[in-house]
């Protein structure tokens, strides 16, 4: 939650993260698992934009949309429809040495990647024409520099590690916390400012559980992580040592038994995405009677919000739990603890012995990821992590032309109108909860490309040769743009991402869909590819983003985006029925690769119900464009075909195996090897295109599909 860009939002992810300004992500649903939430830190043309040109091309499927190379025939569709479409691709691809994963978004990465370094080493630090660009080229020329960087080595940490050495007692610890709002520290609580769910008007201020070096309290809790925890804890020793403080395996033991503590405070990933129980509001004077134990008046001093009135809290449970826990803590430990998160947060940059250590634990043994990325790729993240905005300015000159929004209107359009045909054709839906559901989708908000207004980086101080404060002054930065906000009318043109992104979200307090300008390239968008390709790829995309906003949770805002009970008792009970059952369908899937790992149905139903809506308003939108004319055959594929394949291809996705155990532990998206067909088998269409029988895998009897929209 903290150190994050985006504004709160609920986005159709697809298999990585972004991050987000809020402290509710469960606001934000984006389309690729990039869309959750991470650090800031971590890691044909215009010659206006800083000298370059459009160089960096996408490449197309095939002739026309679909890799027919990639596919694998010589599967029946209905045993395995992943390997059909993606078969060869998967068999002959390797995944890259610095990445843990690889298919369709990661390939759009790397261009997206590509085309951001080349702007970015166009850009002159002396720039004074344009600032923007020159601060950008300082930031990244500084982290390029790896002879400045080595010759600091620790003494970028000192000044930190010695304001944690004199903080002896627990409120100069609380105030430590609320300083780590702006700086490299940490928390037991996650603060954030975004749009207010009861009034999507004005801003207001989030509070959230936090304090979790793994991520998810199931890798503390559960038995089978018991050799990431004891790989943790050794890792926390190697990060206290290499900071110099003292007794780093005694201290590395207490640490991890405080964050076990907090783990079993903490709600599950499922209870914490549910908006009946996340919207919380308390008076900021009541949380030394709420959740005594803690220095709550200095906390919220430290972090510059004594003006705030209340926050918003997520885990109303947990937060007293955590207080207590801060309570009963050794000030020792704490300070341990303050410090190992301090190193940690800062390890990427430091000198080699520190991030080195952190790539080896966090993406080398948890991810399975063998080589670190190559320095350029990790200067890029830095600089678009810092002022993202500025690059996708030159970015959106280069590389979005202007039909491409045009086509991506009308799509969005027919798309839309294919969704209002499907709730008039629902027969377990009443007339009002229907009445309702329609004005919600003739209200959504539509962003395609880029933002209209861009960020104004003028108070943002970078300086030469100093990367560890250009990233700490990066972080303050942020927290004083977003804290200047609380109480005030919300921005309704600002975007959660930026255009350079490959990603999508549904945002429920605005009720919009966003498509930044990188998606909108093959697979997921080609002007040129057939048009049944481009409805199973993008149109079902598009169709994702709007299924958000009718999921298990996007379902309970309205059409101005206000947490609020809009359906029947009876329309409702039948909604989670069918979402229940279809739940059970993504918990029944095994990974032999790993025992006993299944997706957690709770946690990724919302992203389950936008694919199986996706498609499905998808496949009703195409049909419409077609007007009563039969589609023609494209090399013996039908339309249909091509369209569900067209769905299939970018879900192309290989894992790692270290990689898929923290995709099913921490991530709200299924993998993508899953959602390539799993919600076909709920689409009585796809099994006509393919001749799906009784005999096949992936069959399911038509009364056990599941119907929602």
């Amino acid at each position: 939650m903290k150190k994050t860009l985006l504004s709160a939002a609920t986005a159709l992810a697809l298999t990585m993260a972004a991050s987000s300004a809020a402290a509710h992500d469960h606001d934000h649903a984006c389309l690729d698992e990039a869309c959750s939430l991470q650090s800031l830190f971590q890691t044909d043309a215009s010659a206006n934009a800083g000298g370059a040109e459009a160089t960096v091309a996408a490449k197309r499927m095939g002739t026309w949309g679909i890799d027919t190379a990639g596919m694998d025939t010589s599967v029946r569709p209905g045993e395995d429809f992943f390997r059909y479409v993606s078969g060869t691709w998967a068999k002959n691809t390797q995944i890259p040495s610095d990445k843990s994963s690889y298919g369709a978004f990661l390939v759009l990465r790397d261009l997206s990647e590509a085309r951001v370094r080349q702007l970015v080493e166009g850009y002159q630090t002396g720039d004074t024409a344009n600032p923007d660009r020159a601060k950008v080229a300082t930031l990244y020329t500084g982290f390029m520099d790896e002879a400045a960087i080595e010759a600091l080595g620790a003494k970028p940490l000192a000044p930190k590690l010695d304001a944690i050495r004199a903080a002896t007692d627990k409120d100069a610890l609380a105030t430590l916390m609320g300083k780590s709002q702006g700086d490299f520290g940490r928390s037991f609580f996650g603060l954030g400012v975004s749009d207010d769910q009861r009034d999507p008007d004005r801003y207001t201020l989030y509070m959230s559980q936090s304090g979790l070096g793994l991520g998810d309290r199931e890798m503390y809790l559960r038995e089978n992580f018991a050799p990431q925890r004891e790989r943790y804890q050794a890792y926390i020793a190697q990060m206290l040592e290499l900071g110099g403080w003292d007794n780093p395996q005694q201290n590395a033991e207490a640490i991890l038994a405080l964050e076990t503590k907090i783990a079993e405070a903490h709600w599950t990933r499922a209870e914490s995405r549910d908006r009946d129980k996340t919207y919380n509001p308390v008076e900021l004077s009541a949380f030394a009677t709420t959740a005594p134990g803690f220095p709550w008046a200095t906390y919220f001093a430290a972090a510059g919000l004594p003006q705030a009135p209340r926050a918003v809290v997520r885990q109303s449970t947990a937060i007293p739990k955590l207080a207590a826990i801060y309570d009963e803590a050794d000030v020792g430990t704490l300070q341990a603890w303050q410090a190992f998160h301090t190193i940690d947060n800062a390890a990427t940059l430091l000198s080699k012995d520190f991030s080195d250590a952190r790539f080896e634990f966090r993406n080398k043994f948890l991810s399975g990821q063998p080589e670190q990325q190559e320095r350029w790729k990790r200067g890029v993240a830095f600089a678009e992590g810092t002022m993202g905005e500025a690059i996708g300015r030159d970015y959106v000159e280069l590389y979005f032309p202007a039909d491409s929004k045009a086509k991506m209107d009308e799509l969005v359009a027919n798309v839309k109108v294919a969704m209002g045909a499907r709730l008039d054709q629902l027969d377990w839906m009443g007339a009002q909860t229907k009445a309702e559901a329609r004005k919600k989708l003739e209200g959504f908000g539509l962003k395609i490309g880029h933002p209209d207004t861009w960020r104004d980086y003028t108070a943002y101080d970078v300086r030469a040769g100093d990367v560890f404060g250009n990233a700490e002054r990066a972080m303050a930065f942020e927290w004083d743009y977003r804290l200047a906000r609380l109480g005030k009318e919300v921005d309704k043109g600002e975007w959660g991402m930026t255009p350079q992104t490959v990603n999508a979200y549904y945002n429920s307090v605005k009720n919009e869909i966003v498509f930044p300008a990188a998606i909108l390239q093959p697979p997921f968008f080609d002007p040129e590819a057939d048009p049944a390709v481009n409805y199973g790829a993008i149109g079902g995309v598009i169709g994702h983003e709007i299924i958000h906003g009718f999921d298990d949770q996007g379902r309970k805002s309205d059409g101005e985006g206000v947490l609020r009970d809009w359906w029947t008792a009876d329309d409702a009970a039948k909604f989670e029925a069918q979402a229940a059952k279809l739940g059970a369908q993504y918990e029944a899937y095994e990974f032999p690769q790993l025992p006993g790992m299944h997706i957690n149905g709770k946690v990724a139903m919302g992203e389950n119900i936008g694919d199986l809506g996706g498609i499905t308003i998808a496949l009703e939108a195409y049909r419409r464009s077609l007007d009563g004319k039969p589609a023609p055959e494209l090399d013996g594929f039908s339309g249909e075909q091509r369209l569900f394949m067209g769905w299939a291809q970018v879900w192309r996705t290989l894992w790692r195996d270290d990689a898929l155990r923290q995709q099913l532990v921490n991530g709200t998206h299924s993998p993508g090897h899953i959602r390539a067909f799993a919600p076909l088998r709920n689409v009585d269409a796809w099994y006509d295109a393919f001749d799906v029988t009784e005999q096949d895998a992936l069959y399911i009897a038509p009364e056990d599909r599941v119907r929602i929209w």
